[in-house]
């Protein structure tokens, strides 16, 4: 056994310093996001000049859908909220009993996963047919079926890379695990660019294998420098049973989240082609800001929170939140504005070439309108179910999540017959936003008021938003028109959308400063460290 001296998050930083360790981990956390979301964004335009909204597309996404829930299920819930609480507090206080434990959970998921890959390789062709892709032909189930047998190694290595992230997050290990996604965006592109011309979608799923093979390995190095031994057993270690004990709430919550999606993937191949693909490529667009601030938040505000709840620090917890969530909706406010404004520009001058027609760009658009308007609501829900699997509460978020399934699936039989497909858009956006709106008032409840002045401050950054939107939907009116007319191209286009979206962001700014935001000096602040230490090459 390898042994290590004692962590160093075990003692209780100074405020000042603690708030200063989280601020460059989000900076850093969020650049890498910046980045894998650049990627992924590249990724998603080489995929639509080459398939479009084709009904081959849409086989391959309703492909991903069982793959995603049995190991994502899995493996999420296991390493993620389930597991960073228990192995930190071992990790302060015996670390042998800590890697005991981490042995103990790999070797227990590993069984679930190739258990369930048995029943998926077994029901690949039912499972296509009857509850993913019921409304596609049956050459394009039967792709579906085979695409998805496929994925299931994509998924494995995927699960082992999950794994490695959780256990080098609770070390505030984040620079590599925030690599990851980089190269698996990178695996999937090789597939579009090498192998889809002859192989179709076939050969974009090869890339997804690739790429979630890379999304592990490039971890592998960093966890034999935390320490990491790994010892298969079946045995119960210490933490094991409190790992267990949250883990089962944990998968009814991710099961809740995955089921959104194939009921979205079932009744998305009822409405006709291209739906399925028109619905994607407008989340992907919205996961761009959110994982820059919602997942970044999230991914660095936990291992912290959960310190500090299992020392009992819930003042320390508290002031960790609520700052959080400050400089969290400061972000996200602008962006939502932004991405609703310029929905369109945005689809036509990054998507529209190749298979990626205009008709392409106003499928998208549609359920786009709504996924940027929930934005913040998505954000928020990241950072606020985290703080409650901080501190070891599972059955609220697991109840909401539950909750919000329900309601999101009544919504989205009432909404897709009056409005389309976009509807199932609108379902999942409101939805959330309720999802939101239960884990506020449930932490009021569990921590008290999070900030006296929350109202005043609120007031001033709605004041910036607004001065934001106004100006956004005038120079989107007039650059929509200008492309929509031909007096600009495509790539004029794309610049002047850049231009005009720096220039809406700048406002924001300068309005916030105005109104003595005091988020503008810190993310200024935070910004040139962050530069300072990528330009130093220390990432």
């Amino acid at each position: 056994m390898i042994a290590k001296p004692k962590s160093p998050f075990s003692a209780r930083k100074p405020v000042s310093e603690a708030a200063a360790s989280i601020g460059r981990n989000i900076a850093i956390v969020g650049l890498l996001a910046v980045a894998s979301r650049l990627i992924g964004l590249v990724r998603e335009v080489i995929i639509a000049r080459q398939f479009g909204t084709s009904g081959e597309y849409d086989a391959y996404l309703a492909a991903f859908r069982i793959p995603d829930l049995l190991f994502l299920l899995i493996m999420t819930g296991s390493f993620g909220s389930a597991f960073i609480p228990v192995f930190r507090g071992l990790l302060d206080e015996d670390e042998d009993d800590a890697w005991r434990l981490a042995s103990a959970v790999i070797t227990w998921t590993a069984l679930l996963v190739v258990a369930a890959s048995v029943i998926v390789l077994l029901f690949a062709d039912p499972i296509a047919r009857h509850l993913v892709a019921p409304g596609l032909s049956p050459e394009l189930q039967a792709l579906s079926a085979r695409i998805m047998r496929i994925l299931l190694l994509a998924q494995l290595f995927i699960g082992m890379g999950i794994a490695a992230k959780g256990i080098l997050e609770t070390h505030h290990r984040f620079a590599v695990p925030g690599l990851a996604p980089l190269l698996y965006n990178l695996g999937i592109i090789f597939g579009a660019l090498f192998l889809a011309g002859r192989w179709g979608v076939t050969g974009l799923a090869i890339g997804v294998v690739l790429g979630g093979l890379m999304h592990f390995v490039i971890q592998i190095p960093e966890l034999l420098k935390v320490g990491l031994v790994y010892r298969p057993t079946l045995r119960r270690v210490a933490g094991l049973r409190d790992v267990a004990a949250m883990l089962g709430p944990r998968i009814i919550g991710q099961a809740a989240f995955q089921i959104n999606f194939i009921v979205v993937t079932y009744m998305a191949t009822r409405e006709g082609e291209g739906k399925v693909s028109a619905i994607n490529y407008a989340w992907a667009i919205m996961m761009l800001p959110n994982a820059v601030m919602g997942q970044s938040f999230g991914t660095v505000l936990f291992p912290t929170m959960t310190a500090q709840s299992e020392r009992g620090d819930l003042d320390g917890l508290r002031e960790t939140l609520t700052g959080g969530l400050r400089d969290l909706l400061f972000l996200a406010m602008p962006a939502s504005i932004g991405l609703f404004a310029f929905r369109e520009e945005i689809i036509r001058t990054i998507f529209e070439s190749g298979a990626f027609s205009s008709a392409s760009t106003e499928l998208v658009v549609a359920p786009l309108a709504f996924f940027a308007l929930a934005l913040i609501f998505y954000s928020l829900v990241e950072v606020l179910a985290r703080t409650f699997y901080a501190m070891r509460i599972v059955n609220v978020p697991v109840i909401a999540g539950v909750s919000i399934m329900i309601i999101n699936v009544i919504l989205a039989v009432w909404l897709t017959p009056k409005i389309g497909y976009a509807g199932l858009a609108l379902a999942l956006a409101l939805s959330t936003a309720i999802e939101a709106i239960i884990l506020v008032v449930a932490l009021g409840f569990k921590l008290g008021r999070f900030d006296a002045d929350f109202g005043l401050w609120f007031a001033k950054v709605g004041v910036a938003s607004a001065v934001m939107a106004v100006v956004s939907l005038v120079m989107s009116d007039y650059l929509n028109a200008q492309l929509a007319s031909g007096a600009i191209g495509r790539w004029f286009g794309l610049l002047f959308l850049g231009w005009a979206m720096a220039l809406c962001g700048g406002l924001y700014g300068v309005t916030a400063y105005a109104l003595r935001l005091p988020e503008v000096d810190r993310w200024l602040r935070i910004g040139r460290r962050a530069l300072s230490v990528a330009t130093a090459g220390r990432i």
